[in-house]
């Protein structure tokens, strides 16, 4: 199963397991909650029946009826009375209060239903409400009963009634079934239910946010670490908390096995370089060891130095690179002319184009106006102004264009295997100069290149037919300079 499905399942396990506890505990206190808010607003209600039927009962014959008193006519009005009330949006048009009053020995001597439903005269001295009443105790009871065509629980609470010396005169029971609070109760549970249903909802709308937050982060996180797995350099992705220290960390490992496998790599590549001058070296230290001709010891002797000098190249150019791999960037940016970097370029060349007699050619010289590391620039056009130079002909032709699209040189000669561009730019990879079997570092190139990554350029190569066209491609960093071209 997929990370993402993992921790959305996870997520909604524990919010659908504590939504379900929650309404279970909630719905399973509504209805108790009312019920104990009936029974004690019951309980005031049958004590103050009881004050009020204390002088009527204080006067009663024995066995006689309430019938006719002040209190029996005053409860029965109150049974009559028409009532039309809206309470929190439900209407209420019923009184539902049934009222009974027993003697001292249990006897039903009043009660408000009237008819076939009366319990007056009825012995209700076992029923709970009346005997822990008569014994002093607390009286109440719930007993499924006919209300409305249904049967449903009533509930049922008593007071005593005593006279001014203490004496225990009868009961006063308050009666009122369960249904009449039903229509709250049901209201109730529905809005817990949409409470908690929408409770779910948004829960789940933030599950699914949460794993598509963790689950793109360690996406992007997979995705850099394949990246790297295919040797592209990357920034890490910014990725909050651990996440990103772990992005930082990956990172840092990437740089160590990177600077690990690049040491590697230039070991074993700096040791092959460095094989044969070596060995010239030491060939003519030898030489020069025994008894020369004047010319002999001249020719070894320029040998010596021209192999030291290759070494000195070789050393300065790999330094150089490896001082370029540890930037992340331009250091010291400034809006520069192109044309005019390039054409600085080629006048520091110009002895070493005399030299070997070439010739120079602007096919195109655009003012063009770019942001970059004056310094980096420079070198960048040094080593390929230097490459064309030794994979051109003695006389041969150096074309110039410099336009929007970047700077473009095309020399005259040889020209490189199509199947040699993807590999052009990497250290110590290079092809024979034109008249000879020497090959170069690699490294000019190389230089040439990681300049360009660091600027976001690019370094393009295409045949010329005859030569090799090289193409420095700044067009997503420069701004069109002045429209007047020198």
């Amino acid at each position: 199963m997929r990370l993402g499905l993992r921790v959305f399942f996870g997520f909604f396990l524990i919010a659908g397991l504590s939504s379900v506890i929650l309404l279970r505990v909630v719905l399973g206190e509504v209805k108790p909650s009312v019920r104990e808010v009936m029974e004690d607003i019951m309980v005031d209600t049958a004590n103050l029946l009881a004050e009020l039927a204390t002088d009527d009962l204080s006067t009663l014959p024995p066995g006689a009826a309430l019938d006719d008193t002040r209190f029996a006519r005053r409860v029965r009005d109150y049974a009559n009375r028409p009532v039309d009330v809206h309470i929190w949006g439900l209407r209420k048009q019923t009184l539902d209060f049934r009222i009974y009053v027993t003697n001292a020995q249990g006897r039903v001597i009043f009660d408000t239903v009237q008819g076939a439903g009366s319990a007056l005269g009825r012995d209700y001295s076992r029923w709970n409400d009346v005997a822990r009443t008569l014994r002093g105790a607390y009286g109440a009871r719930s007993t499924q009963d006919a209300y409305g065509g249904d049967v449903s629980p009533v509930m049922y609470v008593a007071a005593p009634v005593r006279s001014a010396q203490g004496e225990l005169l009868g009961v006063v029971t308050v009666a009122k079934p369960v249904a009449t609070v039903q229509r709250f109760i049901d209201r109730a549970e529905r809005r817990i239910w949409t409470a908690g249903l929408g409770l779910l909802v948004v829960s789940l709308g933030i599950g699914v946010a949460v794993t598509w937050w963790v689950v793109g982060h360690v996406r992007r996180l997979r995705r850099y670490a394949q990246e790297v797995q295919l040797g592209q350099r990357q920034p890490p992705p910014k990725v909050p908390g651990e996440l990103g220290e772990l992005a930082m960390a990956m990172d840092a490992m990437r740089e160590r096995l990177d600077g690990r496998e690049r040491m590697e790599h230039l070991a074993r590549a700096l040791t092959h370089e460095l094989k044969s001058p070596l060995a010239a070296l030491r060939g003519a230290g030898e030489l020069l060891q025994e008894e020369l001709a004047p010319e002999d010891r001249q020719r070894f002797a320029t040998q010596v130095v021209a192999q030291s000098e290759r070494l000195t190249e070789l050393v300065e150019r790999l330094l150089a690179l490896s001082a370029l791999e540890l930037r992340r960037g331009p250091e010291h940016p400034q809006a520069l002319r192109l044309d005019e970097a390039v054409a600085q370029a080629l006048s520091a060349m110009a002895d070493r184009l005399a030299q070997r007699q070439m010739q120079l050619q602007w096919v195109r010289r655009d003012p063009v106006t770019l942001q970059a590391d004056p310094e980096l620039l420079a070198l960048a056009l040094s080593n390929l102004l230097s490459n064309a130079v030794d994979f051109s002909p003695a006389g041969g032709l150096l074309e110039v264009s410099v336009s929007a699209d970047g700077v473009e040189l095309r020399d005259h000669g040889p020209g490189v295997p199509a199947a040699a561009f993807d590999q052009l730019g990497q250290r110590f990879f290079s092809t024979a100069r034109p008249g000879s079997l020497h090959k170069g570092s690699g490294l000019g190139l190389a230089i040439v290149r990681q300049i360009a990554g660091l600027h976001g350029w690019r370094l393009r190569f295409s045949p010329a037919e005859p030569g090799l066209r090289v193409h420095l491609d700044l067009r997503a960093h420069f701004t069109q300079a002045s429209q007047t071209s020198p």
